[in-house]
């Protein structure tokens, strides 16, 4: 009905129309994106079949954006550090290969935080990225860009990555849908920073969408030949799911209470669960979850089993250079010298603490085992979990630097390899996105992503910012 060009063009005016609010696109490319939307109409026109260019080209003329830590060739590469402002990639990331092999057609690079260790998306090389339903809040991180831009309608698509819930928080910030993968199925070559030693069983690259069927092909496509791994092709039966229902995490001093229209939202879905399904929603208390901070915490600085020390944050913050002295920035940043933003600077004075209690360490990483254990004895071949994707709606600018550890919520998942989907469920009394996230057993992420279909249905999914 409508050219490849016609659909890229409508993309690129809406983000010159919201960009400048939001700050969501750093860098663009809308000259070469344009001239690839040529070339698929002209592919179109020469008419090799439909069957043919669905089966090889699956997200063919497809508009899509990618976090900016990941590679781009010809665009910026830098994590936000101002020390890589001129790092520009020289080679596509394997995840932004294979999309655009897919046919998809990438449009710019998005903002994240300050290498990506953070869950507010602003740095000092592009600024502060704002959230499309109030300007005055967050996007979360690290791939908040992403989870602004997909809101504000300017992309299809987003590739984000998620060590600590860097897909879910943005995702449910911005009232869109993010995957966390099953570990190990989606490769995470060719961004930066990228995962050493145990983290590398951590980290995860996947889909962000504004709608819920978008997840499975893009999931697809990213997953490439490890797409076996997954059960994709299973009819899911949701009412042989056995639902289970945690409301908090029993309540770590670490962490905010969970706000009330984020619960009620949460009983809302397991009424209509009950009440539409016929099923029962099992409502459980896993009393490890209390510690979910402390065991992220513990596991992320873990050695490897090869006996590999985790890489040390403020190492990276000098990117191959002199490792960074977070106190001496600290004074640097309190006279406005400093490069780096005062949540890395922070993140690199807690990082010596973690280690100082080698024995608590190592009671947190066995408790981190047995929470596995206990979660996929719960959970099973056939169980989702609905969980909150954080204790508060999307919190105001600079706010969560005094709730550093909220992002517990998402980050003990990572520890865990659990499949994780946040799935948006309208919007709250201030007009900003409520959601929840739906957690299955490793390699079980065709559950989640048929509930995630189901909830949008009977929910809404994503609504239009500004729409009354």
């Amino acid at each position: 009905q409508v050219t490849c060009i016609e659909v890229v063009e409508a993309y690129v005016e809406r983000i010159k129309e919201v960009n400048p609010l939001i700050n969501a696109v750093v860098k663009d490319r809308f000259e070469e994106a344009l001239q690839e939307a040529q070339q698929v109409d002209k592919l179109l026109s020469e008419g090799p079949g439909d069957d043919y260019l669905e089966e090889k080209f699956p997200l063919l003329g497809v508009p899509i954006t990618v976090k900016e830590a990941f590679s781009l060739y010809g665009m910026p590469n830098t994590s936000g550090l101002v020390n890589r402002r001129n790092v520009i990639a020289t080679s596509d990331a394997t995840v932004v290969s294979r999309l655009k092999q897919a046919g998809a057609i990438p449009l710019g690079v998005t903002n994240c935080s300050e290498l990506c260790m953070w869950y507010e998306s602003s740095n000092r090389v592009y600024g502060r990225t704002n959230n499309p339903y109030d300007l005055q809040r967050i996007v979360g991180g690290s791939s908040g860009g992403e989870g602004s831009v997909l809101a504000a309608a300017c992309s299809v698509i987003g590739v984000g990555s998620d060590i600590g819930g860097s897909i879910r928080m943005p995702a449910f910030f911005n009232g869109v849908f993010g995957h966390k993968p099953t570990t190990g199925v989606v490769p995470n070559d060719g961004q930066f920073p990228d995962a050493h030693g145990v983290r590398t069983s951590y980290l995860c690259t996947g889909p962000m969408c504004r709608y819920a069927e978008d997840l499975e092909p893009v999931l697809r496509v990213m997953a490439g030949p490890g797409v076996s791994k997954l059960k994709l092709n299973e009819k899911v039966s949701l009412e042989k799911i056995k639902f289970h229902c945690m409301d908090h995490d029993g309540g770590s001093v670490f962490v905010s209470p969970v706000d009330k229209e984020i619960l009620e939202a949460q009983k809302k879905v397991v009424e209509h669960l009950e009440s539409d399904l016929g099923v029962r929603v099992q409502r459980v208390a896993i009393h490890k979850m209390k510690y979910s901070f402390q065991i992220w915490s513990a596991m992320m600085s873990s050695k490897d089993s090869d006996g590999q020390e985790a890489q040390r944050f403020t190492d990276l913050l000098g990117d191959h250079g002199k490792p960074v002295w977070p106190l001496w920035e600290l004074m640097k940043w309190l006279v406005g010298m400093s490069s780096h933003t005062l949540p890395a600077i922070a993140l690199g004075l807690t990082e010596k603490l973690v280690n100082l209690n080698l024995s608590g360490k190592a009671k947190l990483v066995s408790m981190g085992k047995s929470l596995q254990e206990e979660m996929e004895a719960l959970l099973g071949p056939d169980g989702v979990l609905l969980y909150p994707s954080h204790p508060t709606i999307a919190p105001k600018h600079h706010s969560p630097i005094c709730m550093p550890f909220n992002f517990a919520y998402t980050a003990i998942f990572n520890v865990l390899g659990l499949p994780v989907t946040q799935c948006p469920l309208g919007l709250g009394s201030e007009g900003l996105p409520l959601g929840i996230q739906l957690v299955a057993a490793a390699y079980n992420d065709h559950l989640t992503l048929a509930v995630a279909q189901y909830l949008e249905k009977a929910f809404g999914g994503w609504v239009l910012p500004g729409k009354v």
